[in-house]
């Protein structure tokens, strides 16, 4: 069963599904497409935000639904009053996505660390594609002691796990300083 926060629709963001999101970035990608509309002064961005809000609260039909497909009703939105310049200047963003790195490894099998690194890349320019702009990653220790097949921290999983921050931050802008955890604002 799933499990609605809010009452909102899960949010299909390529093949990762996001449930109990904020709606921060809801609210940043209206005042993107205001901005590139040139309109700097548009002040219904909150009523906007509240009204989109309302609806996939109490009027959407589906339980998942798209982020492109989100895009398209709040550009028909603005269009329905009268904002055809943001509607058209709309950039396409997403929630913040976890990415869960331990996943990762148990795909890509013990000791292949190269198909690891190929499918998190294949997996960041894919939401990047999708507007994320933002990702979390988790269970970096974990991930390591698998692709090392080992159940005991070593040396050589400290060096796998340095290699694997340096990989991420290459993606983008680590926001965390804790290194178990990272955090990704890409660009």
């Amino acid at each position: 069963m799933i499990c609605i926060v809010g009452n909102r629709p899960v949010i299909q963001i390529g093949r990762h599904q996001v449930t109990g999101y904020d709606t921060g970035w809801l609210r940043e990608t209206i005042l993107r497409g205001a901005q590139a509309a040139e309109r700097d002064d548009f002040p219904f961005i909150d009523d906007l935000l509240g009204g989109i809000l309302y609806y996939l609260e109490t009027k959407c039909p589906l339980r998942v639904l798209t982020i492109e497909e989100l895009h398209t009703r709040v550009r028909r939105m603005l269009e329905r009053i009268g904002c055809n310049a943001i509607a058209r200047t709309l950039p396409l963003l997403a929630p913040p996505v976890t990415l869960s790195l331990t996943r990762a490894a148990k795909e890509a099998g013990n000791g292949f660390e190269l198909a690891f690194f190929n499918q998190i890349n294949d997996e960041i320019q894919d939401l990047k594609m999708h507007g994320v702009e933002e990702l979390y990653f988790t269970g970096t220790r974990d991930c390591v002691k698998l692709l090392r097949g080992v159940t005991r921290w070593t040396t050589r999983c400290e060096q796998l796990h340095e290699e694997i921050i340096t990989f991420l931050t290459t993606h983008g802008k680590s926001t965390l300083s804790n290194p178990r955890e990272i955090r990704l604002t890409l660009a």
